[in-house]
């Protein structure tokens, strides 16, 4: 391995400071910081540093956790697609953050980068990376999304020029809600079980896409985060929530993972946003800004 797990803790450790510390500023509030550790004792060891601003000028709830755990067997959502390396030990460390901004105007973002080495009884250590981001709006700006996987993009293209078409569609593919036939949202990349530019390329790609990250969506706050709205607006915010909350428990993989494998459910669940609604069977009234959400943005389509 051409380099050290030390050397991608030192990376993502360094990127979560970078990120909330920008985004304390755009916001005018304070993330709190929480250094956590595993109890002695449970099979999943580790410890992490969760970085939550609640209740913000811009964020009603922005949360960037790092976590880094050891365990004794990789559970099932990370061997899904590798089964060979079931039962096999591991060590993953990532960041994963969810912003969830206060006008409807503005959409949430996630953003995830993180790196699995697993260890089978059988055969050399294998180690690769995951992540992406993604912009889920609620009200759709195409200047929004077209800026969000143009900046994907730069950021992919110096690691080959097919790598954003794939991830792009890999993303579509994966924040896709099933039960519901719709797209999370306009997208950006996604890309996991990744090493085959080797360990040293893996990682420098990994590091693209987190580096990427304020400049894919900080222009939009900036944008849009003045813009008035009325109870209109904050009510299919909060209805469209419910969509994240429902994505997030039923189908991401890496809530799965940290669930499964016994992570600390608080900085697992991080995600979620304070507060959301759901009502039964809403219809919205055609060519309304809210069915234009559905017909014209919830829908894979090159926004390049």
């Amino acid at each position: 391995m051409s380099h050290k797990p030390s050397d991608v803790r030192e990376y993502l450790t360094g990127l979560q400071d970078r990120i909330t510390s920008t985004v304390a500023l755009v916001d005018g509030g304070t993330f709190v910081v929480d250094h956590w550790k595993k109890p002695a004792g449970e099979k999943l060891q580790g410890q992490g540093i969760t970085q939550i601003l609640e209740g913000g000028a811009v964020f009603e709830r922005a949360g960037c956790g790092f976590s880094h755990v050891t365990g004794p067997a990789l559970p099932p959502s990370a061997t899904q697609h590798r089964p060979e390396l079931a039962g096999a030990p591991f060590e993953a460390m990532g960041v994963s953050l969810v912003f969830h901004p206060r006008n409807p105007y503005v959409p949430t973002v996630h953003m995830n980068v993180r790196m699995i080495a697993a260890k089978p009884s059988k055969g050399a250590a294998v180690c690769w990376f995951g992540g992406g981001m993604d912009l889920t709006p609620y009200y759709g700006v195409e200047e929004d999304a077209v800026h969000f996987h143009r900046t994907c993009k730069l950021a992919l293209d110096p690691f080959g020029v097919d790598k954003y078409p794939r991830f792009k569609t890999w993303c579509d593919e994966y924040f896709y809600l099933k039960h519901r036939d719709e797209q999370r949202g306009v997208g950006g990349v996604f890309f996991d079980d990744f090493s085959e530019l080797g360990q040293t390329g893996s990682f420098a790609m990994m590091r693209s896409v987190g580096d990427a990250f304020l400049e894919a969506y900080l222009p939009i706050v900036d944008r849009c985060k003045d813009t008035a709205f009325t109870q209109r607006e904050r009510d299919f915010q909060l209805y469209r929530r419910g969509r994240y909350v429902e994505f997030n428990l039923v189908w991401d993989r890496g809530t799965h993972f940290g669930l499964q494998s016994g992570g600390r459910s608080e900085s697992i669940l991080l995600s979620m946003p304070p507060l959301v609604s759901w009502s039964y069977d809403t219809v919205f009234e055609p060519g309304s800004p809210e069915a234009a959400l559905t017909s014209n943005f919830l829908v894979r389509k090159d926004w390049l």
